[in-house]
C-alpha cells in the first residue's frame, strides 16, 4: 500500500456531460486558509462560479456537486469517518454543505483523492466508478427507480469500495432529497435532488490503494489521547452512548423545546413515550455508528415485527412523533425506513407534513393529512418521493407551499430550510442560530441549545451574550466541519477544561452572558488545530483555526448575498416571535430582531445587504 504523507490536495474533476475527467490540484495556501472539507469545497465552488453565482440553476448542469474529504479522514482520529457535500441548494437557492459518516469518504480518500468535483449532466442515468488510476462511466438504467439500500446491494461492491447513492426522491428531484452512503445520510438542503438532476444514480470509490500518514506522528498520537480522554469522560457523551440523540427528548419536555402539533404547543405528557430511555428499554438498543466513533450516538434495536432497525434520531422522532401528535414509536421507525430507502431528509419531510396538517385544519388547502390519522403517512411519503398525487406539491417543502396557499406564520422554516425539533421559544440563542445560519434553519449551525439547555451553561431566555456565542460557535463549527470530525466532539472537548467543567453553574450563567468573550477564552479547542498541524505539517494555533472558520463562514455568506439573500430572510416564523402562550407553562416569544441586529454588528455585516463588506473579505484574504 502506498503512502500519502499529510494530504494529497488532489480532487477528481468529472464532467458528466462529456464523460471526461481531469485532476484538480488545490494549493497548500488554500488548504491552510480553508482547512479542507467544507471550507475548501466552498472555496473551489466560489473560484469556479464567482461571477455567475446568481444565475446558476441548482438543478441545472452548471451547478457543482462537490464531495470533499477533510484532513482527519482515515487517520483513525475520534469520530473522523466523515465527508462533506457542497452545492447550491434547490430548496433554499443558497449554498448548502452537509456532512455524512458513511463509507464513501474513506474509500475516496484511500484511492488518493481529497474529493470529487462533479459538473454537467449525463444524457442518461449513470454510475461512476473510480479508483486511484481511472474513472469509468456505467449505464444505470437497471438501477433507476431502486431504493438507496437496494442500489448499494446491487452495485457489486467489494470491501475496498464505498458508494454514495440516491433513491427515487433524488431521481424525481424532491427538493429535500438526500444522498445515502452505507446506512448514513447527507441529509439537508436537497443535495440528492442535485445528484438526480445530473442523472447520477451512484458514485463508487475503490479505495485502499493509499494509506494517509500524519506528518508529525508523535503530535498526532498525543492529540488523539487528549481528545479521547475529553470525549469519553464527558457526561454528554455518556448520555448519547446510553440513549442516542433521543436523550434530548427529556430535556425538551422539561424546558419546553419539544415540538407539539406543528410547534403550536411546547408540551404534552405523552412525549414521555418517545424519550431515549423509553426506546432503549422497549427495543433493547445497541450501538450502530459511524466508523471511528467514540460518542456512539447511533443505535439500532429489535422491533415487535422481528426486524432490526436503526433507531430514528431525535429530529426524526420529534418531527414525526410529538410534532404531529403521534406517540407510536413503531410507526415512526417504519416511516423512517421508508424515507431512508426513498432517500429524503426526515426533518424537511416532517416539517412539510406538519404544515400541511395545520393548513388543512385551517381550511387553507385540501389534504389527506391530519393530526388525528396516521394510517396514510407511509403512502404519502412514497408519493412525495415519486412526486405523485398530493406528494407532488409536498415535495417542494413548506416555504413554497405557504407562498402558494398562505400560512407562512406556521411554515416552520428559515430561508426555506425546515427547522429541527427544538422550539426556539425555549432557547433564544438557538433561535438566533436558526435565523442567521447561512444554510437556513439548521440546528447544527451553532447548536446553542446545548449550552442553553442540555448543559445549562447560560440562561436560555435572555438576549444578552447570545449573538456573541452564535458568532463564536459558527466559526468553530465551520472549522470542525472542514477538518472534518463530528460536531458532537465539540460539546466534550471544548467544555472539559477545568474552568468550564468545575465552575458552578450559577457563575457560568452570569459569566457567559455578561462576559461572553472572556468565557469563550476559558474554553479550549486547540485539539482541532493540533490535529490539523500534526497531519498536514502546517503550523496552526487555536485562534488561527477560529479565524479560518470565520473566513469560511463569511465567504459562504458573501456567496449567498450574491445569490440573492436579503436581510429580511434572517428571521424566524411568526409562530416563534408572536405566539408566546402555549401549553408549556412559561410564556415566551423570541425577540429575534434585536439579536440579529447585534449579530450583524459583531459580524461587521452591512444591514442593507446582510453580508460582509469587500474590505472585510479582503482582510480575510478573500478575493472579491
Amino acid at each position: 500500500m502506498k503512502e500519502i504523507i499529510g494530504t494529497s490536495n488532489t480532487y477528481l474533476d468529472i464532467d458528466l456531460t462529456n464523460k471526461t475527467w481531469k485532476v484538480h490540484q488545490a494549493s497548500t495556501e488554500d488548504l491552510k486558509n480553508y482547512l479542507g472539507g467544507k471550507g475548501l469545497g466552498i472555496k473551489i465552488f466560489y473560484d469556479r462560479l464567482k461571477d455567475r453565482l446568481a444565475d446558476v440553476d441548482p438543478l441545472g448542469p452548471e451547478n457543482l456537486l462537490i464531495f470533499a474529504n477533510g484532513v482527519l479522514l482515515t487517520t483513525g482520529a475520534p469520530c473522523s469517518a466523515r465527508f462533506e457535500v457542497i452545492t447550491k441548494s434547490p430548496l433554499t437557492g443558497y449554498m448548502v454543505a452537509s456532512s455524512c459518516g458513511g463509507p464513501f469518504g474513506e474509500a475516496c480518500k484511500t484511492a488518493g483523492w481529497d474529493g470529487v468535483i462533479l459538473t454537467g449532466r449525463a444524457e442518461t442515468p449513470v454510475v461512476i466508478r473510480f479508483d486511484d488510476k481511472e474513472v469509468v462511466f456505467e449505464d444505470a438504467g437497471d438501477l433507476w427507480g431502486a431504493g438507496t439500500h437496494q442500489t448499494q446491494d446491487r452495485l457489486r461492491m467489494t470491501p475496498k469500495d464505498g458508494a454514495a447513492v440516491i433513491g427515487p426522491a433524488g431521481e424525481h428531484q424532491v427538493l429535500y432529497a438526500n444522498i445515502c452512503s452505507g446506512h448514513r445520510f447527507v441529509g439537508r438542503g436537497g443535495i440528492g435532488a442535485v445528484m438526480g438532476a445530473k442523472n447520477l444514480k451512484a458514485i463508487v470509490a475503490r479505495g485502499k490503494a493509499y494509506k494517509c500518514v500524519p506528518v508529525n506522528r508523535e503530535k498526532f498520537d498525543k492529540t488523539v489521547k487528549k481528545a479521547q480522554k475529553h470525549i469519553l469522560r464527558s457526561p454528554f457523551t455518556k448520555g448519547y452512548k446510553a440513549y442516542g440523540t433521543n436523550m434530548n427528548t427529556r430535556y425538551g419536555i422539561a424546558s419546553g423545546f419539544s415540538p407539539v402539533r406543528n410547534f403550536r404547543d411546547r408540551f404534552s405528557p405523552k412525549t414521555e413515550a418517545i424519550t431515549g430511555e423509553a426506546m432503549a428499554a422497549k427495543y433493547k438498543t445497541r450501538h450502530s455508528t459511524c466508523r471511528y466513533c467514540s460518542i456512539l450516538c447511533g443505535h439500532k434495536g429489535m422491533y415487535p415485527d422481528g426486524r432490526m432497525r436503526q433507531i430514528p434520531e431525535y429530529e426524526t422522532m420529534g418531527l414525526f412523533g410529538s410534532n404531529i401528535e403521534n406517540y407510536d414509536t413503531d410507526k415512526v421507525a417504519v416511516w423512517n425506513d421508508i424515507m431512508n430507502e426513498m432517500g429524503m431528509d426526515t426533518i424537511s419531510a416532517g416539517g412539510t407534513i406538519a404544515w400541511a396538517m395545520e393548513a388543512g385544519e385551517k381550511g387553507l388547502r385540501q389534504t389527506e393529512l391530519s393530526f388525528s390519522n396516521f394510517d396514510n403517512i407511509g403512502r404519502i411519503l412514497e408519493d412525495i418521493a415519486y412526486r405523485r398525487n398530493e406528494g407532488a406539491e409536498l415535495a417542494d417543502g413548506s416555504k413554497r407551499l405557504s407562498e402558494k396557499y398562505g400560512g407562512a406564520q406556521f411554515a416552520i422554516q428559515a430561508k426555506g430550510l425546515e427547522i429541527a425539533a427544538y422550539d426556539p421559544r425555549a432557547c433564544w440563542g438557538h433561535g438566533l442560530s436558526y435565523a442567521v445560519h447561512n444554510k437556513g434553519g439548521c440546528h447544527l449551525g451553532s447548536y446553542l441549545v446545548s449550552l442553553e439547555v442540555l448543559m445549562g451553561y447560560m440562561p436560555p431566555l435572555t438576549t444578552l451574550g447570545k449573538a456573541s456565542w452564535v458568532v463564536f460557535c459558527e466559526d468553530i463549527f465551520a472549522g470542525i466541519n472542514s477538518l472534518q470530525t463530528c460536531l458532537f466532539t465539540a460539546l466534550s472537548i471544548m467544555t472539559e477544561p477545568v474552568v468550564p467543567k468545575y465552575l458552578p453553574k450559577a457563575a457560568l450563567n452570569v459569566a457567559t452572558i455578561l462576559s461572553p468573550k472572556l468565557s469563550q477564552m476559558l474554553m479550549n479547542w486547540s485539539v482541532y488545530s493540533d490535529f490539523f498541524s500534526a497531519i498536514t505539517g502546517i503550523a496552526m494555533n487555536q485562534w488561527q483555526f477560529k479565524k479560518a472558520g470565520e473566513r469560511i463562514t463569511k465567504l459562504e455568506r458573501h456567496m449567498n448575498v450574491k445569490m440573492g439573500q436579503k436581510p429580511d430572510e434572517d428571521t424566524l416564523p411568526e409562530r416563534f416571535t408572536k405566539e408566546a402562550h402555549t401549553k408549556y407553562p412559561v410564556a415566551s416569544a423570541v425577540p429575534i430582531d434585536a439579536m440579529v441586529k447585534t449579530y450583524y454588528r459583531i459580524r461587521k455585516y452591512d444591514p442593507l445587504t446582510a453580508g460582509p463588506s469587500a474590505k472585510d473579505l479582503r482582510k480575510l484574504g478573500v478575493e472579491v
